[in-house]
């Protein structure tokens, strides 16, 4: 893993769905997996991209989230390790769509 990671967590779908689209409108990230429903309405999302890339996302992510809702907890991981990847969640293989002929 040479990408760095940031996760956002927050209380309700629709604070984390906005502070995602403000991420991934502000910095040159990627969404790591699908949002992860924790309980309790606590949600949370991984991006991924350069450091600084990282940085801003989580920082325009939590703007944005924290003018509709509560944010629990944001994080960037400048160098993640390796083994990392093992307990991150994992974007789904994409499935080629079939054309009905």
């Amino acid at each position: 893993m040479k990408q760095a990671i940031g996760i956002l967590e927050t209380k309700g779908l629709t604070t984390l769905i906005t502070g995602t689209d403000a991420m991934l409108k502000s910095a040159d990230v990627q969404i790591t997996g699908p949002l992860k429903n924790v309980g309790s309405a606590i949600v949370s999302v991984t991006v991924e991209g350069n450091v600084a890339a990282v940085k801003a996302a989580i920082e325009s992510g939590v703007e944005a989230a924290q003018s509709v809702g509560e944010v629990l907890s944001a994080h960037v991981i400048a160098r993640p390790s390796d083994g990392l990847a093992t307990v991150l969640p994992s974007a789904p293989a994409k499935t080629a769509r079939k054309t009905a002929k």
